[in-house]
């Protein structure tokens, strides 16, 4: 029973593996997607322009402070998951192919072994970059909405005077 409930278990493991590296190939391509528009953005921003928030709140001079909040979080929620969901999966794809390694390595299939460990090693690389991109796109964005929030409100505060 114990034999047949591990076995069955090491071959759900197996057929994630190629979901998570396909994930992961995803997620690498949109950290770099993510890092273009950031790198446009501040572009715009030395030129006094990008600031959606304060674009929004021109737009719509009624909007709450609660609803612009939301905007913010919205326009930080795809990167920041990813730079959180990078992580997990890049642990995921290491860990799959450890156990074919290990059968390998007993079996004395060093190529094997190799190949295994090739692919764990190079998913988790590709995705701690992305993490990491993301992650500090998604820190620096967040100071940059913080800023254009106290500018709304400067303005909602003369406005009211």
């Amino acid at each position: 029973m114990q034999s047949q409930i591990e076995s069955s278990m090491y071959l759900v493991g197996q057929v994630f593996q190629l979901p998570t590296l396909l994930l992961i190939s995803l997620l690498f391509l949109y950290a770099f997607w993510v890092l273009g528009e950031f790198g446009v953005l501040a572009w715009r921003r030395r030129n006094g322009q990008g600031k959606a928030l304060l674009a929004e709140f021109r737009r719509q001079p009624d909007l709450t402070d609660d609803t612009l909040d939301v905007l913010a979080h919205k326009m930080l929620e795809a990167p920041r998951i990813a730079s959180r969901v990078a992580p997990m999966l890049g642990l995921v794809a290491t860990m799959i192919p450890m156990g074919p390694a290990l059968k390998s390595l007993s079996d004395g299939n060093l190529a094997l072994v190799s190949g295994n460990l090739t692919v764990a090693f190079s998913a988790v690389i590709l995705a701690l970059i992305a993490a990491s991109i993301t992650y500090w796109v998604v820190n620096v964005r967040r100071r940059w909405l913080a800023e254009e929030l106290l500018e709304i409100a400067a303005i909602k505060q003369g406005s009211a005077q």
